[in-house]
């Protein structure tokens, strides 16, 4: 498997709507650590474009993550919401789309790379079938036991287990707001729960930005820990200059479904503040509609109206090259686990 031939143990998070880019996950691969492409909002022709990008910036494997498509919102269920944001942010218009999620599958059949992951529900088994029979590994992201068993049984070769503190979209399978009352599960007792469950591999997600964060998700029972927040500020990250400036402030993070209808972690802004209560649960719907607002505080550098994706350990990160960064990373988590025996 991919995971068993890293010679570090860290997967670059697939960061989608820009922060991910060919040059990052290169430089992740090149020290030793797997990168993974974001496919999410891309047609498949820009995703065929950022494989053939990092194929030129790397011979090592690498990854592509796909949004799984979820429900249709009904009008009904987010018309008072845009008429709240409507009297000051300028909107589009909302739309239910599935990413392109069977025009991605098809090409990565045709033109098939290490791993393909998921987020937000689990390929088919005869989905992971096509993939598994031209050579690519299925890695399904989970946030509870539950959802790890149905991936189990459709296949998956590995589980990305993404703890409450992840940055940016939950990843859960359904996103009730009924659920949004229960606080999801940390990493470390989810790597546990899925310990229970499975021998295949668990590669932790979720507020690790240390050395000694990745050692824990590795004493805890993960076979690597994947990083999203902690690459954001290196300079092969595309990431916005309104998200670059605010990662690594003080500033808490919260959940919020305010600016695209699923629940998300970012920094905490005067736009979650006022909305979050009153945002539903209608994504992609939501996501489209406040694309403009989006868009038209990131040109004026206002960072309260931008979502500002991010873990909760993002206060710890610095700006740094990856390749640099992965290997610190690595050298601290040996000096930690070395630490914590000896003692």
């Amino acid at each position: 498997m991919v995971i068993e031939s890293l010679r570090v143990p860290i997967v670059a998070a697939p960061m989608a709507g820009g922060p991910t880019t060919p040059e990052l996950v290169a430089a992740v691969s090149a020290a030793g650590g797997f990168g993974q492409l974001a496919a999410g909002y891309l047609a498949a022709d820009a995703m065929a474009a950022q494989i053939a990008a990092t194929r030129a910036a790397t011979t090592a494997p690498f990854g592509m993550n796909l949004f799984a498509p979820g429900p249709v919102a009904e009008p009904a269920d987010y018309a008072a919401y845009l008429a709240e944001l409507g009297v000051d942010h300028p909107l589009g218009t909302p739309r239910h789309d599935t990413d392109a999620w069977a025009d991605k599958l098809d090409l990565l059949v045709a033109d098939p790379i290490a791993v393909v992951s998921t987020t937000f529900g689990c390929p088919t088994a005869v989905e992971v079938d096509r993939l598994h029979a031209v050579g690519t590994e299925v890695w399904v992201t989970v946030t509870s036991p539950a959802e790890a068993l149905i991936a189990l049984d459709a296949g998956a070769d590995a589980l990305i287990a993404q703890g409450a503190e992840a940055g940016g979209h939950r990843a859960s399978f359904l996103d009730d707001p009924a659920e949004d009352i229960v606080d999801p599960p940390g990493l470390l007792t989810l790597i546990q729960l899925l310990s229970a469950v499975t021998a295949r591999p668990i590669i932790a997600a979720g507020g690790i930005a240390t050395g000694a964060g990745l050692a824990a998700v590795l004493a805890a029972g993960a076979a690597a820990g994947q990083l999203g927040t902690v690459f954001l500020r290196c300079p092969e990250a595309g990431t916005n200059a309104v998200h670059r400036a605010a990662i690594g402030s003080t500033e808490p993070t919260m959940l919020t479904r305010a600016f695209t209808g699923r629940r998300a972690r970012g920094i905490r802004n005067s736009f979650l503040e006022a909305h979050t209560a009153t945002a539903p649960a209608a994504y992609p719907e939501i996501h489209y509609a406040t694309a403009p607002l989006r868009a038209a505080a990131r040109a004026a550098g206002n960072s309260d109206d931008v979502n500002l994706w991010a873990g909760q350990a993002h206060s710890l990160t610095r700006e740094q090259s990856a390749g640099e960064l992965v290997a610190e990373l690595a050298a601290d988590a040996k000096n930690a686990l070395r630490k914590a025996l000896s003692e």
